[in-house]
């Protein structure tokens, strides 16, 4: 089986809330490709709920394209702890992370019911399981932290 950049991350030993440059792909085509890890939560010490986490997932979507070029798509982990961040080219991660900043700020201290994009029946496979409550509580506790430019120190915040 192939190795998984993710999976030989040393989960202990990282700081969350973080931004991190997992790899960068360049394509036959000569396209690139950046893989960020949005760690907002200290891996094995806590997750988000479902509903909130369905909730940034819908609402980043939006608010990152609206502040940083290239976004790809922004997928939850499975940990429910963060998010894949899929980016053409090669940004830089305190970009990345001032995007994310500037998109959770809006969220916590902004953001009603009308602002979650993709919440009909029709837009989403899981449309009742959404929470702005709870998307709202953990990007205030992640905006009290600061995100780190570095998985393993607190660089930046």
């Amino acid at each position: 089986m192939a190795e998984i950049e993710s999976f030989t991350l040393d989960h202990t030993a990282v700081l969350a809330p973080y931004v991190r440059r997992i790899a960068v792909e360049h394509g036959p085509g000569g396209g690139t490709i950046t893989n960020f890890d949005v760690r907002l939560v200290q891996p094995n010490a806590g997750e988000i709920p479902t509903a909130g986490l369905h909730t940034l997932e819908h609402m980043l979507a939006g608010l990152l394209r609206d502040r940083i070029d290239g976004v790809i798509d922004i997928s939850p982990f499975g940990c429910r702890t963060g998010f894949h961040l899929l980016m053409w080219g090669e940004p830089e991660t305190a970009d990345v992370v001032a995007a994310l900043s500037g998109s959770l700020r809006f969220v916590a201290e902004e953001a009603t019911e009308a602002d979650i994009p993709g919440v009909s029946a029709r837009e989403c496979g899981n449309y009742r399981d959404h929470s702005l409550h709870s998307a709202r509580e953990w990007s205030r506790s992640v905006l009290e932290l600061g995100v780190s430019r570095d998985a393993f120190a607190r660089v930046g915040v």
